[in-house]
């Protein structure tokens, strides 16, 4: 894997944009804050913003974009939402439905899709390691730890 620690968050959106990058950001963009991307129809969107809202340690919301609309203007001007992320996974009532790397034809089939930027743990991994604290998963090239649970 290469080393996209110094690159601007531009520039690792273009990689992915043109297929580059298409694995976990982990380790990118030291300095800058990183987010993870959710996209409800309209009619979800505000229960999932009361809900960010309500939980700002889990869900910190860092931007909403309008409906239909395919870009972050304030935190990743030139962005497209639809091509600039590794990996979309894609849920139907709460079964995953498909693995994406390109979501373009879901902005075309609908206008109503309302996206959220929320904040992400990557953030954070550059003090980690200033500090001297060693950050396994960027060590072994990996994504972040994530556990299932049974508690809905």
């Amino acid at each position: 894997m290469n080393n996209f620690d110094t690159c601007k968050p531009s520039e690792v959106r273009n990689l992915i944009r043109k297929g580059t990058i298409d694995y976990p950001t982990t380790g990118m963009c030291s300095g800058y804050a990183q987010g993870n991307l959710v996209i409800l129809p309209k009619a979800l969107a505000w229960d999932f913003l009361l809900f960010c809202q309500r939980n700002p340690r889990s869900c910190p919301l860092l931007e909403v974009a309008d409906a239909g609309s395919r870009t972050f203007p304030q935190f990743a001007a030139g962005s497209d939402i639809a091509t600039d992320i590794p990996r979309y996974y894609v849920y139907e009532n709460g079964i995953r439905t498909g693995e994406y790397t390109d979501i373009r034809p879901f902005f075309e089939q609908r206008t109503d899709l309302v996206s959220f930027l929320i904040g992400c743990s990557f953030s954070f991994e550059a003090s980690l390691l200033e500090a001297g604290v060693p950050v396994r998963q960027i060590e072994e090239g990996g994504n972040v730890p994530m556990f299932n649970t049974n508690t809905p």
